[in-house]
């Protein structure tokens, strides 16, 4: 999870809500068109992928409390190379539900803002990499300036609704704001990370062209659109 229990607490809960509905209802969207253009085996199979590495980068990747919230290895643009935007958001979603539901369970009442802040800077990337990246470029083609423009967005997305949320539930007092900025400076590892990572699996994807299986990777992973 990244919102730490009682920074945002009582009525002000309920904008978390709605920010999480909203979410998910932008991810059901996706999900429908991607059902539509894929098929609902492919989408179903990419999304439990998903949670299963969601909910492993969650509990075994290092993660440290740092300030308002937790620094984490998330890997949403990882993830979003590889099973497109549907996929993610949902594994994204179900992965947090599982970590707060068997293992901070006291975080149960943060979920709707920390799917918030996980799931909306995705939907940002999948609007940058269209116009980033050319239709006619597979992701597995990407260079360094795109795997990073694209890490750095969902980072800095990351960074901006964690902030939001902190001075939401806690104000603009000085040791507030001093937490917020040692989070975001924290970030600062994530960001040069994972751009690297992001190339490393994809250069492994390259490697596996024509062996990895039909429908469980986003098309778009090895064909240009």
């Amino acid at each position: 999870m990244h919102i730490e229990p009682g920074v945002v607490t009582g009525a002000k809960l309920v904008l978390s809500y709605a920010t999480g509905i909203s979410a998910g209802g932008v991810a059901l969207k996706l999900a429908v068109e991607t059902v539509r253009e894929q098929g609902i085996t492919s989408f179903a199979a990419r999304t439990l992928a998903t949670t299963v590495l969601v909910f492993t980068f969650f509990e075994i990747l290092p993660h440290f409390p740092v300030g308002v919230s937790e620094v984490h290895f998330i890997l949403g643009s990882t993830l979003f190379l590889l099973f497109g935007a549907a996929p993610a958001a949902f594994g994204l979603a179900f992965g947090l539900l599982l970590q707060g539901v068997f293992f901070e369970p006291a975080d149960i009442p943060q979920y709707g803002m920390n799917v918030t802040t996980l799931l909306v800077p995705l939907f940002a990337i999948q609007a940058i990499a269209t116009r980033i990246i050319s239709r006619n470029t597979a992701y597995v083609d990407l260079k360094y300036r795109q795997a990073l423009a694209l890490s750095t967005t969902y980072q800095a997305g990351v960074i901006a609704w964690v902030a939001f949320w902190a001075l939401y539930g806690s104000g603009f007092a000085m040791s507030n704001l001093a937490n917020i900025a040692t989070f975001a400076a924290s970030y600062a590892l994530v960001i040069v990370i994972e751009p690297l990572a992001d190339l490393a699996v994809l250069a492994l994807a390259k490697s596996l062209r024509g062996v990895t299986a039909p429908g469980l990777v986003t098309p778009r992973l090895h064909n240009a659109a």
